[in-house]
């Protein structure tokens, strides 16, 4: 078993009793979630936990980054899931999202929530568009991948990851948990996967997209939402770090409302 940092908060009164497991993206951790999300959703009485994938935060093995691949985060994940006092709703952003997705094809989960994810088919074509919409920033996204942050004009990475409406200073507080992505993992997801493998049809999925997201805009949600027989819905004025931005609470109460709706007419099946 990995030694895998888990931060978990929970509710001060009776928590609800479906826990939440937040999965991060590319190039970060756990951190991710705890900046505002996991705080707030443990005040509306969830228990919440948010991994750090092998090789990333405080977990294990930022040595042998490298040499992890997709099939060890999807592991990790599920690890994760096991340690949680019951089986969670697994919530996804970014390269996390298609994780979950891997996961759902492994096991049986109550919900799930994918925020600007991966799309199923990997990330040529959400790539290659970068490069056409914003050159710039595809160049910095791959220095990113290759040298590290400390390579990367922060400029870049705020335009990557927030909506104009992010103040500056306010994104330049989390630069600094910036790391390097296994080149492995992105070597698994950075074509194109046209067969790849999908959760059941009844699996309940909420695919969150953000308006504003320079990395996976509208048309990359869609496919995602098709692909997995559901729709898509969107949030404005986001960037692709919805749980970051300055309106972060509006993509947390559409991941609670849809949450409530969705565990509550689960129980009264």
């Amino acid at each position: 078993m990995s030694q895998l940092e888990i931060i978990t908060r929970r509710p001060t009164g009776p928590a609800k009793p479906t826990p939440l497991l937040f999965v991060h993206g590319a190039f970060s951790g756990a951190w991710i979630w705890d900046a505002h999300f996991l705080p707030w959703f443990a005040e509306r009485g969830w228990e919440v936990h948010a991994v750090s994938l092998r090789g990333h935060g405080g977990s294990e093995g930022r040595e042998r980054l490298h040499s992890f691949g997709l099939a060890d985060y999807i592991d990790d994940a599920l690890e994760a899931a096991d340690a949680c006092s019951a089986p969670p709703v697994l919530i996804g952003h970014s390269m996390g999202g298609i994780v979950v997705q891997r996961a759902l094809t492994r096991r049986r989960f109550p919900a799930a929530v994918l925020m600007a994810s991966t799309p199923p088919h990997g990330l040529l074509s959400s790539t290659l568009g970068l490069a056409w919409r914003a050159p710039y920033v595809f160049h910095q996204m791959a220095s990113l991948m290759t040298f590290g942050a400390a390579a990367v004009d922060p400029q870049a990475v705020r335009r990557a990851m927030f909506s104009d409406a992010m103040p500056a200073e306010e994104a330049a507080r989390y630069e600094p948990f910036l790391q390097e992505e296994s080149r492995r993992v992105l070597a698994d997801i950075g074509g194109w996967i046209p067969f790849p493998p999908l959760p059941p049809g009844d699996q309940p999925l909420l695919v969150l997209g953000a308006e504003e997201d320079l990395l996976f805009p509208r048309a990359e949600v869609l496919a995602t939402a098709q692909a997995l027989g559901t729709k898509a819905a969107f949030l404005p004025n986001m960037g692709h770090a919805m749980m970051l931005e300055r309106d972060w609470k509006l993509a947390a109460q559409r991941v609670d409302d849809w949450l409530n709706q969705t565990l509550a007419k689960a129980m009264a099946a």
